[in-house]
């Protein structure tokens, strides 16, 4: 089961440490994965959810690319990535029920019905918060992006 953190959430939103390298490492050092959301303006990279807020390095993504997924941002971003020779696994979606990322993952929406090779995504969207997380054990999909991926993977593990 991979375990991803949304936006570099453990224990629910926080905007003022989303998206931010502080707390991606964070994320990372814990031994999960992060969804990260990236624009690229004049052609440099900044992450942020509705606008650019923190430059990164290309080099800085690198270092870090077999536990980010990439949310591209803008045309910019998604265009810079489907052009490089990198093996970075990023995506673009909206509202689409369904998106696939490079990597040949299927990034449901939440409430989708999902598959094996399906993320299930911000299932706290659609629980009712009673609902005990082990019942994501019985459902077929390969990974969970949450902003409540610490206690997801407390109950699961």
């Amino acid at each position: 089961m991979i375990l991803i953190s949304h936006r570099g959430n453990l224990q629910g939103p926080n905007k003022s440490r989303e998206n931010s390298t502080s707390q991606i490492d964070l994320v990372l050092s814990l031994g999960l994965d992060c969804e990260i959301d990236v624009w690229i303006i004049n052609k440099e990279i900044f992450l942020g959810h509705d606008s650019p807020m923190e430059m990164v390095s290309l080099e800085w993504l690198i270092e870090r690319s077999s536990r980010l997924w990439i949310h591209c941002k803008n045309l910019d971003s998604l265009e810079f990535f489907v052009n490089s020779s990198l093996s970075l696994n990023y995506f673009w979606h909206q509202n689409d029920d369904y998106t696939l990322t490079s990597r040949g993952f299927i990034w449901a929406f939440p409430g989708k019905p999902l598959s094996s090779s399906s993320i299930l995504v911000l299932p706290e969207l659609e629980m009712d918060t009673s609902r005990d997380y082990l019942e994501f054990n019985q459902c077929s999909f390969i990974g969970i992006c949450s902003d409540y991926v610490q206690k997801i993977k407390v109950r699961i593990f």
